[in-house]
């Protein structure tokens, strides 16, 4: 057979008028004959002429190209013609060349290319499905899904199950890959839509899809929804999986619901697992980052009476969490506990262990376990070396700090910002101003930005050594940097200033505190005031009262006592002896208006 022959647009409306009169005739009357003109050479089993143009066009493809064999058949092609050819395939045309077809008819290789429909294309996924062609389905899946996009689960799942009809797909092959068309297309709530629609369906929950929504669940802050979604399937009988439930608790501990994640690692046993190693070690952790320590340890002890053996990773979480708690004998005694089971500390270990003691001031115990780390085999990294050089520093003993300084640059570790800033606020204690300023030098060099506690001590060392001029341009680089020191910063310069008899200044920087919103306290006032008081200023010292109460800011006893000071020293000689006796006694600003007032008539008397 050479091909379908060619056809007028009257004999190709005849011939579907034809196909529709023969479905619809009871099987005892005679099927109508077109004339011969308008007849179609038939392949054998076949009754409808469209369905036959079709295939031939199909069959002999690899002679003829299909846009000769349809070109008039084209144009008047409709979507259930599609439809029938796939759910009959009267001629039993392999599946191959059927899928050729379809996807060709949609191609832009022709000047008029055919649009399939929702149903068209749900039929061919079913056709494609029940011959074991899964990539295709899922290839046909994508296209349906893009194509119609958000809000659109409902439409295409009723439409697979409509299209169904009697061919032997596989539909939960078919809604598993729909979910995950949609899970990749970002449209998490149109691939929920498809899985509630599947169980309203009482269809069996796709497992694959399931799991990938549960991933999408735990990636989110809240593991509540992916808790919940993991127990609904899992009583649609997906398989329970260790993994998950582990995963489930650590989110659970990671945002402190700890009473989640015992009902999660609760929920293990009931599923029919035993908790592995990771399992406890995750609520023990979880136990002991909110300071449960007795929980965590009652967890140990379980976890040993069911034949698990706690890990370094078990000891290193409960050590921590002693040092925390400062119970620094319980963290000896759990880690010599821990060196006598045969497990070797890993540098986590012995830097937890070293920080604890450095954070209680025993820094003659911190470097002998350091020395047990080097004669075990364990390199300290920077952490471990920041955390003696600090604790060092803060016990004074900055010449040994700066030796291990040395140490680790040969072996090749960079001190960092945390390393310098523990020696600058070290030598600035010890008032070795000078040596702290070549090592915030070397930052400067090597691009290493100061922070806060950095500049601080610095400043600090400076006015300590009345180098107050030089303490202000360290506290405004600071400012510069988009740092904001805090009250006792900007006291330390102030105060400075206002002893070399510079309130001017002091005020400058009080300006400067106020510019971002900072409201002052009232030690800083009490600094200024002082200032003032000193100058025998008291018309200004009275008026920075005023100003301290408008602001809100309430004077305390010293700020009351430093005026009457002033007033003893530049007021009235013969009312000395009154405000030397009141001194001590005044605490609110009544009290201290009357008594000034008094005074005040009483000079005034006296005056004339």
């Amino acid at each position: 057979m050479s091909g379908a022959p060619q056809h007028s647009l009257s004999s190709l409306t005849h011939l579907r008028h034809l196909s529709t009169i023969a479905a619809a005739t009871s099987t005892t009357t005679a099927w109508y004959a077109p004339p011969k003109s308008l007849r179609q050479p038939q392949i054998q089993g076949s009754s409808d002429p469209i369905l036959t143009t079709l295939s031939e066009a199909i069959i002999n493809s690899p002679k003829k190209p299909l846009q000769t064999s349809l070109k008039t058949l084209l144009p008047f092609l409709k979507p259930q013609d599609i439809i029938n050819l796939i759910n009959t395939n009267p001629h039993s045309i392999s599946p191959d060349s059927i899928y050729s077809f379809f996807t060709w008819l949609s191609s832009p290789s022709h000047p008029a290319p055919y649009r399939h429909t929702l149903f068209s294309y749900c039929t061919m996924v079913h056709f494609l499905c029940s011959h074991k062609m899964l990539p295709y389905v899922r290839n046909l899946i994508n296209i349906v899904v893009s194509r119609k996009g958000k809000n659109s689960a409902f439409s295409v799942f009723s439409a697979i199950l409509k299209t169904k009809g009697s061919q032997r797909s596989n539909l939960y092959v078919i809604l598993n890959s729909l979910i995950i068309a949609y899970l990749d297309l970002g449209l998490f709530d149109d691939a929920m839509q498809c899985y509630k629609l599947i169980k309203k369906h009482q269809l069996h929950v796709p497992f694959e899809a399931c799991l990938r929504i549960l991933n999408h669940f735990m990636k989110l802050k809240s593991p509540a929804l992916a808790w919940d979604f993991y127990k609904e399937i899992l009583e649609a009988r997906f398989p329970p999986d260790l993994f998950c439930f582990n995963i489930l608790m650590n989110k659970f501990c990671k945002i402190g619901e700890i009473r989640e994640a015992q009902l999660v690692f609760d929920e293990i046993g009931k599923r029919g697992l035993k908790p592995s190693l990771v399992s406890f070690n995750t609520l023990i952790n979880g136990y002991c980052r909110l300071g449960s320590l007795n929980e965590g340890f009652r967890l140990k002890r379980v976890m040993e009476g069911s034949g698990i053996l706690a890990d370094v990773y078990t000891y290193s979480v409960l050590i921590n969490t002693l040092c925390r708690e400062s119970e620094i004998d319980g963290a000896n005694e759990l880690f010599g506990e821990m060196c006598g089971k045969g497990l070797i500390p890993n540098h986590v270990t012995f830097t937890t262990l070293i920080k604890g003691y450095c954070k209680n001031g025993r820094i003659g115990l911190a470097m002998e376990v350091y020395q047990k780390m080097l004669s075990d085999g364990v390199q300290p990294d920077l952490i471990t070396y920041n955390t003696l050089v600090d604790g060092l520093c803060k016990t004074g003993d900055v010449c040994k700090a700066r030796g291990l300084v040395e140490e680790m640059t040969r072996k090749g570790l960079k001190p960092d910002k945390v390393t310098y800033t523990s020696l600058i606020d070290g030598l600035c204690k010890g008032s070795d101003l000078e040596a702290a300023l070549e090592i915030r030098n070397v930052m400067v060099r090597e691009a290493i930005q100061l922070d806060d506690i950095a500049y601080t001590a610095l400043i600090s060392g400076l006015c300590r050594e009345r180098l107050i001029d030089d303490a202000e341009i360290m506290l405004r680089e600071m400012l510069n940097v988009d740092l904001k020191p805090d009250d006792a910063t900007f006291t330390m310069v102030m105060d400075g200033f206002c002893k070399k008899g510079d309130v001017k200044k002091g005020f400058k920087l009080l300006k400067v505190m106020q510019s971002d919103g900072h409201i002052p306290g009232i030690i800083i006032y009490n600094v200024l005031m002082n200032g003032l008081c000193k100058l025998g200023q008291m018309k200004n010292a009275d008026m920075l009262l005023h100003a301290m109460l408008n602001l809100g800011v309430a004077p305390d006893d010293i700020t009351f006592n430093i005026l009457l000071d002033g007033h003893c020293k530049y007021g009235n000689p013969d009312n000395y002896e009154k405000l030397r006796s009141e001194k001590g006694l005044i605490l609110d600003y009544g009290s201290y208006s009357s008594l000034i007032a008094s005074l005040s008539k009483t000079s005034k008397r006296y005056n004339r």
